[in-house]
């Protein structure tokens, strides 16, 4: 196998480079903690009077208590649960344009941090796929409802499809965005040499230490960077430099950037071992919920043919939707659109495949 080296994640800096880095403390509240004062011209510590995670909107913030953390949600409207779950490098707030739809459609729409990310628990260990799924089943369980509709973009779309796969019973329906099953994932990143170069931002987290670095140095100036080469070509409204700065500010909350690298780290260095072959395995399991399958034409970070064949992994009514000329982030790139393919879907009482 060829590893290709990523550019966005070249080595910096020396072995005194890493006497500052933080590992991750236990449970805390990042989103409140006080922050240092910013030297002039950079940016501010606080996006909103709710600071850099709780930002305001008309959702509402609480936490929520599952798989032995505590978890970050915010959430609008009644009726049957929509779980929307994030992906690299964001939070919830990248489901901004989805709450309010999905609300006004008449369901109850819940956005959550995950594990070591946004407002919610940074804990020393837990990054592991099968974990982080018991983390969302627990977070369904902890607001009362019998099951939710997954709807999971990047590594919230992985950890929708394990979800559906561990705790069938618990997900009602499921979108994945920008993300194939996780065993087309590890067959195109390992046999696919062009995924595995549109992927090389991955082998480059599997370095200790000079990763996390780079992620928040200058303000976490490489977010912005890797949002802005990652959306469509063709994209007016998104990335624009507001939103940039939202997802910054997020990532250079303490030990941010180390949680986020954690599970990516994972899914590489656990290949040839048992837990990552176990795991494997496992996927082998058919997902039998209906599967909506969302990707953009121009992803540069997940190439369409590497999310294409995931069907055959569902037995159950599968739906593939290919939007023309959008990138990796389609329902932040064309949120009315992307919207009103998921609420048709949801409603729609015989999917079919």
């Amino acid at each position: 196998m060829t590893v290709p080296d990523s550019s966005a994640f070249g080595p910096v800096g020396g072995p005194e480079d890493r006497a500052g880095h933080e590992e991750p403390a236990g449970p805390a509240d990042p989103a409140s903690a006080p922050a240092a004062p910013a030297p002039p011209g950079r940016l501010s510590p606080t996006a909103s009077s709710g600071g850099p995670v709780r930002l305001d909107g008309p959702w509402t913030h609480r936490d929520v208590a599952a798989n032995g953390a505590r978890f970050h949600i915010a959430e609008m409207g009644e009726g049957p649960l929509v779980l929307l779950l994030h992906g690299f490098p964001q939070f919830w707030w990248t489901w901004r344009h989805q709450l309010p739809a999905l609300a006004d459609a008449g369901f109850r729409a819940v956005a959550m941090d995950l594990r070591g990310v946004g407002g919610s628990d940074r804990t020393p260990r837990g990054y592991d796929p099968a974990n982080l799924a018991l983390d969302i089943t627990g977070v369904i369980r902890s607001l009362g409802e019998p099951d939710a509709a997954l709807v999971g973009h990047d590594m919230g779309g992985y950890l929708a499809w394990t979800a559906a796969v561990m705790r069938p019973k618990l997900v009602r329906r499921l979108v994945v965005s920008s993300m194939p099953h996780p065993r087309r994932w590890r067959s195109s990143m390992l046999s696919d040499f062009a995924q595995s170069r549109a992927g090389s931002y991955i082998w480059g987290f599997q370095r200790p230490w000079v990763p996390e670095r780079q992620l928040v140095a200058d303000d976490a100036a490489l977010v912005g960077r890797l949002i802005r080469e990652w959306a469509g070509p063709g994209t007016a409204d998104f990335p624009d430099e507001a939103a940039v700065d939202v997802y910054r500010r997020a990532m250079s909350i303490p030990s941010t950037a180390h949680c986020s690298i954690e599970p990516y780290r994972w899914m590489v260095r656990s290949l040839a071992r048992p837990d990552g072959i176990q795991f494997n395995r496992r996927m082998k399991r058919p997902v039998r919920v209906p599967t909506l399958h969302l990707h953009g034409s121009l992803d540069p970070a997940v190439r369409t043919r590497s999310s294409a064949g995931s069907g055959e992994y569902v037995e159950a009514p599968y739906r593939w939707r290919l939007f023309d000329g959008l990138g990796h982030f389609p329902h932040e790139e064309d949120p009315a659109g992307f919207s009103a393919e998921l609420i048709s879907w949801l409603k729609d009482s015989e999917p079919d495949r």
